[in-house]
């Protein structure tokens, strides 16, 4: 149990039982200071705290206003007070508390005890399919490891000696030995916890002007308090009546409703949106989510899924390769058995399986040997025969380079047994560009790399994910198997749920394959071939309140320059740069975060009017007429309790969606 609510509790029970002496007449002054005491200390510590750094916390104006009523005898109206200003305190640390483990409960899957064990130094063991403890470098071994939960890569990534792995990432199907580069609270995974618990800490702007405003307030509520006090008897007054109305005017004066108006509900939708997999880094952002007005999406890895699968490949050749992969586990060989069935090819059987982590498959497919990988056609350990110079192996032809593109306008790789030859820059494949020829050991030249769209066809299709695999049989290349990824399902439903937002499709695609997807999910603007730097001015051209949605990868500098940047996948720059990360890569989530900011922002706005209303009421009733401390402390605690409450709604299922 918290300990706000622990001491609330105390103090509400002490009240209550003081109440029931009371009114059978034993003496209950001391179950009334054990009251105070349990409801009191902590708020008068932290107004002490404040007075020392020269602040007026409203802390200490309650503890003195019950004090005060306390000494000229109302002990119950003193006692009340602390009991309701002490309930208050516990439902904001409650809000507060909820957001921190509703990040904890979320990524509960993705943090391994084992990890919290080693320390830097360690080696560990990595079997087949198991999830890697740590983040670490390899130095031994070669696998492929499927870590898209940290840097939103949507195939297994081939791993070997010196490369570096990540905590809570899935190996393939080779063994890993793993030295520890990094404790268990440097990881990855713990600084997305770490990260959003922060959020809890943060202050919104309004809140931040709020409490600029609170300390100049509640000095001038001070010195209307000693007015108040001083200036009647100056005149003759009574003391006993004079002091009651001057603390009943400091207990509803005070500004603790209004104080507690803003941050119970941007902490309650924080808390929500992070139990639908919405990591919200703080409470600015959510208030900056409720003023979008323009929505900007990348495509690869946000509106696709990452999910290869076959959009170009001959019958024979998709056959061979299917009876090959038929044993694997790798992704791009499930994609590849799946096409071949969908076109209702009859797979036969294959003999003498094996996989190389990072290479490929081989396998005897109707007393054929059929390689499928990475075309270089050795994994079977031969001497591969080009038949179309794109691979020659040693002492053969040399390939052409092609300037294919990888990703968003990065240099596309030189296929395997180049001597010499040039690879081609672009954004997308090199357009227009002729590859330079290349030169095998044996002085032999390859073919003339193709231009234009020709050269680009590849990049089109396969798009950040490379080339596709290629297929030998007997050593001869045969063919190559043109993948592609998927659109998400919920994609199209997530940019018509943002229509009023106009939304745009920047990327580093050819114009050609991102209209394609615009045109799948309903988005008519559409920017292509931009480098990121180009999706930074195309950010700030589109106004001053556009939320960005990308992978987090090459739209990092995107993801800093917009109002809002969103993440979808834990990538691990985009923690550093985007305000929000999507876990759980549902799109569906975005339209549904933003509907909740703006939920929290009308509370917040409405809690500001009660707030205000409940103040200024009780204070008129003061000065201009008589009433009773009690009935004022109740007015007042009941308004900041009904402010605190009233936040909280947002923690409700129903406030998602």
């Amino acid at each position: 149990m918290l300990s706000e609510v622990r001491w609330a509790v105390v103090a509400t029970g002490c009240f209550l039982a003081a109440l029931a002496v009371d009114f059978a007449g034993g003496p209950a002054w001391p179950l009334y200071v054990a009251c105070y005491a349990a409801g009191g200390w902590a708020p008068l510590l932290d107004g002490l705290r404040a007075l020392r750094e020269k602040t007026l916390d409203v802390d200490l104006l309650m503890i003195v206003a019950a004090l005060g009523a306390a000494a000229i005898g109302q002990v119950f109206d003193g006692g009340l007070l602390i009991v309701i200003f002490a309930i208050s305190g516990a439902l904001e640390a409650v809000a507060t508390r909820r957001t921190a483990n509703s990040v904890r409960n979320l990524m509960v899957g993705e943090e391994l005890a084992a990890g919290a064990e080693l320390a830097v130094g360690d080696v560990v063991l990595v079997r087949p399919g198991e999830r890697i403890a740590a983040d670490g470098e390899v130095v031994d071994g070669v696998s492929e490891v499927d870590q898209a939960s940290i840097t939103g890569e949507p195939l297994p990534v081939p791993k070997g000696v010196g490369d570096e792995v990540f905590a809570g990432t899935l190996n393939g199907t080779g063994a890993l030995r793993v030295r520890v580069t990094r404790t268990a609270e440097d990881t990855v995974v713990a600084r997305i916890i770490a990260m959003v618990e922060e959020a809890s800490a943060t202050k919104a702007k309004t809140q931040l002007f709020i409490e600029k405003i609170e300390q100049r307030y509640s000095v001038c509520v001070v010195a209307a308090t000693l007015a108040l006090f001083f200036v009647p008897l100056a005149f003759g007054a009574a003391l006993q009546p004079t002091l009651l109305r001057a603390m009943t005017f400091m207990i509803v004066a005070s500004p603790c409703a209004v104080v507690l108006a803003t941050m119970p509900p941007l902490l309650s939708a924080i808390a929500n949106a992070g139990r639908h997999g919405v990591l919200v880094k703080s409470a600015v952002v959510m208030e900056r989510l409720a003023t979008v007005g323009r929505v900007a999406f990348d495509k690869t890895g946000t509106l696709t899924e990452g999910a290869p699968r076959v959009v170009e490949a001959d019958d024979e050749v998709l056959r061979l390769a299917a009876a090959a992969e038929y044993g694997s586990e790798h992704p791009l060989g499930r994609a590849i058995v799946s096409a071949a069935q969908e076109r209702g090819l009859e797979v036969s059987s294959a003999r003498e399986f094996s996989a190389v982590p990072g290479v490929g498959v081989r396998a005897v497919v109707d007393g054929r040997r059929v390689f499928v990988g990475r075309g270089s056609g050795r994994g079977d350990g031969e001497v591969g025969r080009s038949v179309r110079g794109v691979s020659g192996g040693d002492g053969g032809v040399g390939p052409v380079g092609l300037g294919l593109a990888v990703g968003d306008g990065v240099a596309g790789p030189v296929g395997n047994g180049l001597g010499e030859g040039e690879v081609g820059h672009g954004p997308r494949g090199g357009d227009g560009e002729v590859g330079s020829i290349g030169r095998g050991p044996d002085g032999g030249e390859g073919e003339v790399g193709r231009s234009g769209r020709a050269a680009t066809a590849s990049a089109v299709e396969v798009g950040r994910n490379g080339p596709g695999p290629v297929v030998f049989v007997d050593g001869v290349e045969v063919g190559r198997i043109v993948l592609s990824d998927r659109l998400r399902d919920d994609a199209p439903a997530a940019v018509a749920a943002l229509a009023e937002f106009e939304p745009v499709l920047l990327t580093g695609d050819s114009d050609e394959a991102a209209r394609k997807i615009a045109a799948d999910v309903g988005i008519a603007d559409v920017r292509a071939e931009l480098f990121p730097q180009d999706k930074v001015t195309a950010v700030r051209e589109l106004g001053d309140r556009v939320l960005l949605v990308g992978d987090g990868i090459n739209d990092a500098p995107a993801l800093a320059a917009a109002h809002v940047g969103i993440a979808v996948g834990r990538v691990d720059l985009a923690l550093q740069t985007a305000d929000a990360v999507v876990v759980r890569d549902d799109p569906a989530a975005i339209p549904s975060v933003i509907r909740l900011a703006r939920r929290a922002r009308r509370l917040v706005l409405a809690n500001l009017a009660i707030a205000a209303t409940c103040i200024v009421g009780l204070v008129l009733w003061d000065l201009l007429g008589d009433l009773p401390l009690p009935l004022g402390v109740a007015g007042h605690e009941g308004s900041t309790a009904l402010v605190a409450l009233n936040g909280l709604r947002l923690l409700r299922k129903s406030a998602w969606g």
